[in-house]
């Protein structure tokens, strides 16, 4: 299968190349430098620049391409930012897509379980609407950009809505793991706010099972959710660390601004669409995911 990957050299971006070559595939790497390997593309969303033919005769594309939400604080210019990355990127690649003789028979488009806002202890599934929270409304828009491919009778497009992935090295992991070693890493507000999560191991195949599997629209690519005090605990324990006390809230708005909303909230999305397709993970708890991400 030919597989262009947009977004490749993130967190999810690298670990799916490497199993798509791993297993493989051909794989065609979008890059926003000037190409300098076999398989790479330059494009720019920001001006709209794509070659066609980048995508001309491959079998499916995987969009992650999106600027970090949690890295900085998101004042107004990166709230812009952070909208403006996924939407020109996915417009650009869902319009060159559909006007293509022959396009990509596959489209698989990044989203998150953002897409929800704030549901507290309610279950959330893929039939449910989109929230009233600054990343719901992201994801509202994000999603909405695909629209030539989602139009376009010979595009499948599923939307991937993401949760917290969680890896041995980086992501959510990078920054809470050294806290939690020293002891220090406490539940964030009351700690009873669910965390839609998986593992990278299970991103990455559920990605690869979605290439085939015929499913469209929105897919949850989570786990069992857990509170964000179980997360905490399930990696104390592993490490063999106490679990600290919790952070108040008033004191992560304090340091995340705006963001904290979003680790403050509670979102308990179940993977109801991944599991009618036949998708079983290899770390559906968050015991097996502490197990398999925490040496």
């Amino acid at each position: 299968m030919v597989v262009v990957v947009a977004g490749s050299s993130g967190l999810i971006g690298t670990a799916l190349v490497r199993r798509l070559h791993a297993e493989g595939h051909e794989v065609r790497r979008l890059v926003r430098r000037p190409a300098r390997a076999p398989g790479e593309h330059t494009w720019d969303p920001a001006t709209g620049a794509l070659d066609p033919a980048a995508l001309a005769g491959a079998d499916a594309v995987v969009n992650l391409a999106g600027a970090g939400v949690g890295d900085r604080r998101l004042t107004a210019a990166r709230k812009r930012v952070v909208l403006e990355s996924r939407t020109r990127s996915t417009a650009l690649i869902a319009t060159t897509a559909a006007a293509l003789d022959d396009p990509p028979r596959v489209l698989l488009q990044g989203s998150a379980t953002g897409a929800y806002g704030e549901r507290g202890d309610a279950v959330v599934t893929e039939a449910d609407p989109y929230g009233d929270t600054f990343l719901a409304g992201v994801v509202r828009r994000w999603e909405d950009a695909a629209a030539p491919a989602v139009e376009h009778p010979g595009i499948r497009v599923a939307f991937l809505r993401t949760g917290i992935v969680l890896a041995p090295r980086g992501g959510a992991l990078g920054r809470l793991l050294p806290l939690v070693r020293l002891g220090l890493g406490g539940p964030l507000g009351s700690g009873r706010q669910y965390w839609s999560w998986i593992t990278l191991e299970d991103q990455v195949r559920a990605v690869l099972h979605l290439l085939d599997a015929p499913v469209h629209g929105p897919v949850n690519l989570v786990a069992e959710p857990a509170t964000q005090l179980e997360v905490v605990r399930a990696l104390a324990q592993r490490l063999h660390r106490p679990a600290a006390l919790p952070a108040p809230g008033w004191a992560v708005r304090l340091g995340l601004g705006a963001f904290a909303e979003e680790i403050l909230g509670s979102v308990r999305a179940v993977p109801e669409v991944l599991r009618a397709a036949g998708f079983v993970h290899r770390h559906p708890t968050i015991a097996d995911a502490a197990r398999a991400v925490v040496p």
